[in-house]
Order: structure tokens, then sequence, then C-alpha cells
């Protein structure tokens, strides 16, 4: 069994780990329990009652975040001609076409996010297998394959998260850091489980959300009651 430092020990005595708080509160006491002298993320992990297994019941998609995830984001954009000036002009931090993609095969991906026209993709499809196990590989479906550069790369830069159900049913996400304070913190949570609930497959069967923990980096866990999510959804 892992053994943990002192000061968890310590924010653990803190936190009730078999509660289920309300997300204000189990915002707060997991802010409360937060130890470390950097501004830490806050991240939420949501079971959800769904078979990954089965295509019909993968769940991933994109939300704008209202506050944004306090966390600077750098973006490198695929597209050439006028669309790479468009592309400079919405802040996109690195722009190009065939020399970004041998860049890219020489090793770098000191990026955060990338984007592409969609003519660009059959040289991008080059880069499947560097920046698709990084999660980097520009896609449709979040829309970071489209003509519409300015567009992508604003929603990135205020705040634009991507999420996808892992093997065990759980998305993990990122809903901010500790210095937002509580009601920004919700606001952006209510955000996210507004959009899962708006992307529930039409063949999971049962209870769809089953159970929500949100803790900061080094922090412990809080498990929040689900039950507030039909307040969200009203």
């Amino acid at each position: 069994m892992a053994k943990h430092g002192k000061k968890f020990e310590e924010a653990s005595a803190k936190v009730d780990r078999v509660q289920r708080l309300a997300f204000e509160q189990g915002l707060e006491v997991a802010l409360g329990a937060s130890f470390a002298k950097f501004d830490e993320t806050v991240d939420v992990a949501i079971r959800l009652g769904v078979d990954p297994r089965h295509a019909d019941q993968m769940v991933r998609g994109t939300v704008v975040l209202p506050h944004g995830t306090g966390k600077p984001v750098t973006v490198a954009v695929f597209a050439k001609g006028e669309k790479e000036k468009e592309a400079l002009d919405a802040g996109a931090d690195f722009v190009g076409s065939d020399e970004l993609v041998e860049k890219i095969q020489g090793g770098w991906t000191d990026f955060d996010r990338a984007v592409a026209t969609p003519d660009m993709m059959g040289t991008v499809g080059k880069l499947g297998r560097i920046l698709g196990p990084r999660g980097l590989m520009p896609n449709t479906k979040s829309g970071t394959v489209t003509f519409d550069l300015a567009k992508a790369i604003k929603e990135i830069k205020a705040g634009k998260i991507e999420f996808r159900v892992d093997k065990g049913g759980v998305v993990h996400a990122p809903i901010g850091k500790v210095s937002f304070g509580v009601p920004k913190l919700k606001e952006n949570l209510d955000s996210l489980m507004e959009t899962l609930l708006r992307l529930k497959p039409a063949t999971a069967k049962g209870t769809y959300i089953k159970g929500a923990v949100v803790s900061t980096t080094m922090g412990p866990g809080v498990k929040l009651d689900t039950a507030e999510i039909k307040a969200v959804k009203a």
C-alpha cells in the first residue's frame, strides 16, 4: 500500500471519505484541504454508467469552461497560405505546414493543443503515432479540424477542454485552479456536467452519472453528491 506524506495525511483528516457533498460544499472542502505552495489545479473524475467497449457508448466531447482552466495553452496550427496569417492573428503560438510536420517528426512536441485545416490532414496524418498517444491529434469531433481557425483558437485560449471516457467508464477533467475560489469553480463544474448530460448515449441504461470526485493536484479526493445533477439539468 502506498504511503503518503505527513501533509497529505493531515489534509485527508479534514475530509470525510464516505459522505457525498453538494457541489459547492465539496469544492469548499477540497480547497480547504489543499496544502501545496503552488496554485494547484482542481480536477474532477466522473464515473459514468456506460460501457466504453461499445462504440455507441463512447462519450467524448468538448466544453468551453466559463472561467477557463487557469493554465496558459500553447496552440500549434497546421495551415498554409492565407490561413497561416489568420491563425497568427487569432493568437496561435506556432503555425506552419510541411515544415511544422517535419519539426514534429524530429521529436518536437512543445505545445498543448493542435488545430489543422481540413486540406492539411493528409499531411498531418503522418503524425498519428506521435500526436495520437499524447492526445494532440486534431480531429473533427473536437472542432480542431476546421477552416474557421480564428474561432477554434480563441475557444481553446478561452478555456475549451476536451474530455473522453476511459476504459473504466471515467471522465477526468480540470475545472480550474485553487485561486479561482468556489463560485468560479462551481460554474465550470456545472458547465462540464451540463455537457456530459447532453452527450448521454441513447443506449446507456440505468444511472448515467454514478459518482464524482473532486480534488486538487496534491490533495485528497472529495466525493460529490450526484443527486445535484438534477438541479444542474434543470
